[in-house]
């Protein structure tokens, strides 16, 4: 009898990821502090079939000459700009993520931001955990209206949709700024789609959502945050180096804007000098896609991915179908 397929996954994951895998594979998981140890990941990956992965991997072009029988890389996470995708398709790898499954998750996180740092949420619990409120004052912790103003989307997709639709409550305008259009969302929320100066100019919570690439990062730095109002805030629940945090920072202590919310970083997890220490910025580790049916659903899509590669159908999601055999690419 053949041996199993092995299967090494870098991070403890939701066992909806791994139960439909322990009948067809020989299965590890690290459970070690993370992120796993660069030589470790080398190490086990070369001797794995198939790796499930997260998003501090770097799985470069060191990593595929390590790991020359490995078939698939199964991303647990929607965005992978962790892989060298060119370099995976040059070995052949399959390379999948996780879309969908974390949409509204991820978008819930974004209004948790938008309405903790207008109303100065995270300022108050403090204020009240310090002993701070002794009565109530007229002109006392003043924050900013959100019934009523402009929302800007940068990038509509899947997430930035869901954001647009949860501001119908609070009678917001959208307009949003993206590569494609989006005619649902115009039609549903009367939304405009607008060229980036317009958007950064006219949006009172500017929330961004596109895909970390050569083209966006720093899509967002100095001259572009000197365009936006002084009082709009900016919330980046997409990935960090989208924004020059720098940049962001010295815009915060000299309140060009508002404030910022934000859930990535650019150099995460480390936080760029003086922002932590900023009353106008409310910072999340990264929980954008953070509930338990969410991570439940991320390990199951990254699980059945890898099932589909060792079954020899076609995965669930794959972002570099080029690789995928002719029988399987059109099954």
């Amino acid at each position: 009898m053949p041996p199993k397929p092995r299967v090494y996954i870098t991070a403890p994951i939701m066992e909806t990821g791994i139960s439909p895998l322990r009948s067809r594979a020989g299965i590890e998981v690290y459970s070690g502090p993370l992120p796993m140890p660069r030589q470790m990941l080398l190490d086990k990956a070369s001797k794995a079939d198939a790796l499930l992965c997260i998003l501090s991997d770097q799985i470069d072009q060191a990593f595929f000459d390590a790991c020359p029988n490995l078939g698939i890389v199964s991303q647990h996470a929607v965005g992978y700009n962790n892989i060298d995708l060119a370099a995976a398709s040059r070995a052949g790898v399959w390379i999948t993520n996780t879309p969908g499954v974390l949409t509204e998750a991820t978008a819930d996180v974004a209004w948790a931001l938008i309405l903790a740092i207008s109303r100065r949420v995270v300022e108050a619990d403090s204020v009240m955990r310090s002993g701070g409120y002794t009565t109530w004052e007229p002109q006392f912790m003043l924050g900013a209206d959100i019934y009523g103003k402009t929302l800007g989307i940068l990038g509509a997709g899947r997430i930035g949709s869901a954001v647009a639709r949860r501001s119908v409550g609070w009678r917001m305008k959208v307009l949003y700024h993206s590569r494609s259009q989006n005619p649902e969302m115009e039609k549903e929320l009367q939304a405009t789609r607008v060229d980036f100066s317009r958007l950064l100019q006219e949006s009172d919570f500017l929330s961004v959502h596109l895909p970390l690439t050569k083209d966006t990062h720093h899509l967002i730095g100095a001259e572009e945050i000197a365009r936006m109002k002084s009082t709009a805030f900016l919330i980046n629940t997409a990935r960090g180096p989208i924004i020059d945090e720098a940049a962001l920072v010295t815009a915060l202590q000299e309140i060009r804007i508002a404030g910022a919310g934000l859930d990535v970083y650019e150099n995460e997890p480390k936080m760029m000098p003086g922002l932590k220490e900023l009353e106008n910025a409310i910072l999340l580790p990264h929980i954008g896609s953070s509930t338990i049916h969410t991570r439940e659903e991320m390990a199951r899509v990254a699980g059945e991915n890898i099932l589909c590669y060792l079954q020899g159908k076609r995965p669930l999601s794959i972002v570099n179908p080029e690789v995928l055999p002719p029988a399987i690419a059109s099954s």
